[in-house]
């Protein structure tokens, strides 16, 4: 079997803090059973003990939320214990948290930094922009907590990143955003998620805004690139990567839907995040393996459809760099990437630029 990645919900959907755009609670409201509360030891030994039999390379686990923190410093000491006692065969491990980092300890820093955990903080800006959107339950903003919590990642020394929602305030404000968020030097900007049934709102990213920040991310990131202070961005290093001649590491620019298993808090596993929903429930870790899952009509199903790209991607001059998009952003219809146009306004502009950027890494890496 390959290595394996799972995505750990271990509270469920639970939070401290009430996002507006926040794309689990639309799923939540759509499952039969909301909330399953928080993950069980015994679960969570059938979840390592499973993954340990179904690798044979690495093991990445990645706790989300909701907010994973919530569920304390106590779980993750006994998680990382249980992975150590299955891990017979000296697999290599890796994990990763994504967090609103307002509710982050010394203890929890302490943690994460000593057995390496990748941190992924929410952070979309400049205070205005942040408390927009990422508010507490008493209607406060989260963004001076947000600072707090990485001062004390800081403190400890955990490396982390920085992932920022791009709604259309905030990608209409790029530039403000980048200078807010660059000096971090790992950015992942990502564009925000309607509901499912494809509803838009007040903040919804229109097509035009995003096409015209994408342009400008890629100016700041090619001149940050040759300056004394380098700033990654994800998608950025995907589309670099990409012309240098590797697959992309961004599943959303690969044109099909793989099966990475999203674990809930009751053993519940489904084939994405963006789709924990009854209808893609691929099982139980509790009852079934990894590998049953895998191979189950279910995971089938979300391949199938997940590897139809849209009628007018077939003749695009952008598909070897797009990959038609992520399936999420063809919800509900399936039939156009709502971003689309945005991609193509992006590489129509800035395509020769990213080509003369990855010549320039060529010469580089043959130095």
């Amino acid at each position: 079997m390959p290595p394996i990645h799972i995505m750990i919900k271990p509270v469920s959907g639970a939070c401290n803090l009430r996002c507006r755009y926040c794309f689990y609670a639309d799923e939540l409201a759509r499952r039969a059973k909301p909330s399953p509360g928080v993950m069980e030891e015994e679960t969570a030994r059938a979840l390592i003990r499973k993954a340990f039999i179904y690798a044979d390379g690495a093991v990445t686990f990645s706790f989300q939320g909701g907010e994973p923190t919530l569920a304390g410093a106590s779980f993750y000491r006994f998680f990382i214990d249980e992975v150590s006692r299955c891990n017979t065969r000296g697999l290599p491990v890796s994990y990763g948290l994504q967090t609103n980092a307002t509710l982050l300890t010394d203890e929890l820093c302490e943690l994460f930094a000593k057995h390496g955990f990748l941190i992924g903080v929410s952070l979309d800006g400049p205070k205005e922009i942040h408390d927009a959107l990422r508010g507490d339950a008493a209607g406060g903003g989260s963004y001076d907590a947000v600072r707090r919590g990485i001062a004390l990642l800081r403190r400890h020394r955990a490396e982390f990143n920085i992932l920022s929602v791009l709604t259309r305030e905030a990608a209409g404000r790029i530039g403000e955003v980048w200078e807010e968020l660059s000096p971090y030097g790992y950015l992942q900007f990502i564009p925000c998620i309607d509901a499912l049934d494809g509803e838009r709102t007040s903040y919804s990213l229109d097509p035009e805004t995003y096409g015209k920040a994408l342009v400008e991310i890629f100016d700041r990131y090619r001149d940050a690139f040759f300056s004394s202070a380098p700033v990654r961005e994800r998608r950025m290093d995907n589309y670099l990567s990409m012309l240098l001649g590797y697959p992309p590491e961004h599943c959303g620019m690969s044109g099909r839907c793989g099966v990475y298993f999203l674990c809930e808090a009751d053993g519940s596993v489904y084939p994405c995040d963006f789709y924990a929903l009854d209808e893609w429930k691929l099982g139980n870790i509790r009852e079934t393996s990894f590998a049953r899952m895998e191979a189950g009509p279910a995971a089938k199903r979300f391949a199938a459809e997940g590897s139809r790209r849209p009628e007018k991607c077939r003749d695009c001059r952008y598909l070897f760099l797009c990959g038609g998009g992520c399936r999420r952003d063809r919800e509900p219809s399936l039939t156009e990437n709502r971003f689309c146009e945005s991609y193509r306004y992006f590489f129509d502009r800035r395509l020769a630029g990213m080509r003369a950027l990855a010549d320039a890494v060529r010469k580089r890496m043959g130095s």
